[in-house]
């Protein structure tokens, strides 16, 4: 993946007065209700627009998504991600996962327990016996340096930066990561990572926004219809700890290589489902890191809206918001209710540092990670 160049100043993160671009519908959230510091630090809202009003805003509390308006297909605007209406709501989310970047390792690795050159590493424990998504004191829980920019190509971005210090949840190495949101003129969301490490650490940061193409939580995304282009998934155990085997989809509820309503097959009983209480699996893609190719596309009938997404990952979770039961109220009043929206995480494999045969995880001195990601919308 090219390097990133960043021009240092940020162009104007909404456009108003004549020339400002329709955008029907639009509710930006309060600068105001995110304002306040954490640790000796200022968190902060960020707003990107691009020229057709697509509008995208974030916190550098845990680089978080908080709203992404995007048209359906009467070009009214819809917010598409979950989220709530200051920093207030992220801090008491029981979700805990609501629209951050996660990590160093995203998903899960068992018993939070892995071996670099002969050394073992004890992680955190904070989802049963294993370790999530970095846990406790993982990217979404921190406060990233931040501020509104430019890409090389012009296009409007914000720029987040976090040093996690050596020993921080248990993982070795001072780790320096730079996420860059940006929006394109052919409205795509583009996610680009970069991170370098001063000792053999593990890696895995992942986007955790919450998709709902209704533009509203008050509807279900069981309707939203789906294709993955993946012939096989991840086995776990109960725990959903991956076993090592790739399982082929084919002849299982799991098998969206031809576009499918969620909701479809989620409560067959099947073992994977049943583990899962729906839901919640890597799939093992077939786009070989090819950016040009459609890992997943999801489509709204309601709506028209169409999320394409693209990357480079080998991986991708789908989780179809089976632990939502309610109790977190967003956004507009809307409340997290049982299966109303779905997290789309381009990833290596879960618990890729405990299996030989899953694509390395390891980062090295003198190495740089990158990751793309892309999330590009239209209608139909």
């Amino acid at each position: 993946m090219k390097k990133l160049f960043l021009l240092p100043l940020a162009v104007l993160a909404v456009a108003c007065g004549e020339n400002a671009p329709k955008t029907t519908g639009v509710e930006l959230l309060s600068d105001e209700a995110f304002h306040v510091h954490k640790d000796g630090k200022h968190i902060g809202l960020y707003t990107i627009q691009n020229e057709n009003g697509m509008t995208a805003q974030f916190t550098n509390y845990g680089a978080r998504i908080v709203a992404l308006w995007v048209p359906d297909a009467q070009g009214n605007f819809r917010d598409v991600v979950f989220g709530y209406d200051g920093i207030a709501g992220y801090m008491s989310d029981t979700e805990d996962n609501t629209g951050p970047v996660v990590g160093r390792f995203g998903n899960r690795i068992a018993k939070g327990q892995f071996t670099i050159d002969g050394n073992d590493y004890q992680l955190e424990t904070n989802n049963g016996e294993n370790n999530l998504h970095g846990g406790s004191t993982g990217f979404a829980y921190q406060v990233w340096d931040a501020h509104e920019t430019q890409t090389n190509d012009g296009n409007p971005a914000v720029e987040m930066i976090y040093r996690a210090v050596d020993g921080e949840g248990g993982y070795p190495g001072n780790l320096d990561i730079t996420v860059v949101y940006s929006l394109t003129p052919d409205n795509k969301l583009v996610i680009d990572y970069q991170a370098v490490t001063d000792a053999p650490t593990v890696v895995n940061p992942t986007s955790h926004a919450y998709f709902n193409l209704h533009g509203s939580a008050k509807n279900s995304s069981l309707s939203h219809v789906m294709m993955i282009n993946a012939d096989g998934f991840t086995a776990t155990d109960e725990g959903l700890i991956p076993t090592g085997q790739i399982v082929p989809v084919e002849g299982t509820p799991l098998d969206f290589r031809t576009p499918t309503p969620i909701g479809e097959r989620i409560d067959e009983d099947y073992e994977a489902l049943n583990f899962g209480r729906g839901y919640d699996h890597n799939f093992v893609l077939n786009t070989g890191g090819n950016l040009n190719v459609p890992a997943v596309e999801v489509y709204e009938p309601a709506t028209g809206i169409v999320m394409t997404v693209y990357t480079d990952q080998p991986g991708v979770q789908f989780y179809s918001g089976n632990f939502m039961d309610g109790s977190n109220v967003g956004k507009r009043g809307e409340a997290f209710d049982f299966r109303s929206g779905i997290a789309l995480e381009a990833q290596n494999f879960p618990d890729a540092p405990n299996h030989e045969n899953f694509p390395n995880s390891i980062l090295r001195p003198g190495e740089v990670y990158t990751q793309q990601t892309v999330y590009a919308f239209g209608v139909k």
